[in-house]
């Protein structure tokens, strides 16, 4: 039988979340939409002024998730955590490419902390849980899978200067029959010690208020703050064989060794060169 899963609870999470109590500046929860992205992006379009910096819309369901390369996915009600931040950066486009990655280390210290998950970031804009030497390996992922996914999304005419919508979802409750492919899990299935989507949020909320104050405060620089070394930290992407398929519909395969300073892949190939990948699908090769 399918557990309970009750709504979030509008009323409690602006009491704890927005200001002066909590970080936020606005927040909205719905039942339902297509995109908290695409609403998102449409609001700060049509009437900026209404989306501030730390604004948040949070679905209870999302019937039409939007992923990187225009991929569409659907969670059942109240089963993930489905949300989008705004964020409006002081620093110029040139440290955006910092900002998808510093969600995903925010998501990771947030489920870290709250549900005790083995919480770790791929490169660029995934969030996986390691399940052990046990689990089934899956091909291009190892004994890892999938819990959480971020799609950043620059809009450049949401004045005064541009403005970036930060989709996260989490999934939360959902069984393994309702999972879309066999690299994703759940923080049920992962074994979380909390999966209360509130609770998840919250921390969510904390963790990406912390790293977002710290990366405006040093000028959008990753590196001089430490931020990069944290996100490295907790990539396993790096140091591991990786092949990427480029949005020209190439492949590099080789090692990938570090990131650049504005948040690119830079992966060796096979001949010791470099190259630096900023957009493009990473798949693990194992030996």
């Amino acid at each position: 039988m399918t557990p309970a899963r009750p709504p979030l609870e509008a009323s409690a999470l602006r009491a704890l979340l927005l200001a002066p109590a909590g970080p936020l500046a606005r927040l909205d929860v719905v039942a339902a939409t297509a995109s908290t992205n695409a609403d998102v992006v449409a609001g700060l379009r049509s009437e900026p002024g209404a989306w501030p910096h730390a604004s948040l819309l949070v679905a209870d369901h999302q019937t039409q998730g939007r992923g990187r390369t225009g991929r569409i996915w659907e969670t059942p009600a109240r089963a993930a955590l489905t949300c989008t931040f705004v964020a409006r950066p002081r620093s110029g486009p040139g440290t955006f490419g910092w900002l998808p990655l510093l969600a995903g280390l925010g998501t990771v210290h947030a489920l870290r902390a709250t549900t005790g998950v083995r919480a770790v970031l791929k490169w660029p804009n995934d969030v996986l849980v390691e399940l052990g030497p046990d689990a089934d390996v899956v091909e291009g992922w190892g004994t890892a899978r999938k819990v959480a996914g971020i799609l950043a999304e620059v809009v450049p005419d949401a004045g005064p200067g541009p403005a970036v919508a930060v989709g996260i979802g989490v999934n939360v409750h959902q069984g393994a029959d309702e999972l879309p492919v066999p690299w994703a899990t759940s923080l049920a299935l992962a074994g979380a010690r909390d999966t209360e989507r509130a609770t998840v949020l919250v921390a969510l909320v904390d963790a990406l208020h912390d790293l977002a104050s710290r990366w405006a405060d040093g000028g959008g620089d990753a590196v001089g703050t430490g931020l990069a070394d944290e996100v490295a930290a907790v990539c396993t992407t790096l140091g591991g064989e990786v092949s990427v398929a480029l949005p020209d519909g190439s492949t590099l395969r080789g090692t990938a060794r570090r990131l650049a300073a504005d948040g690119a892949l830079v992966v060796a190939d096979d001949a010791g060169a470099e190259h630096v990948v900023h957009a493009g699908d990473v798949r693990n090769v194992r030996a």
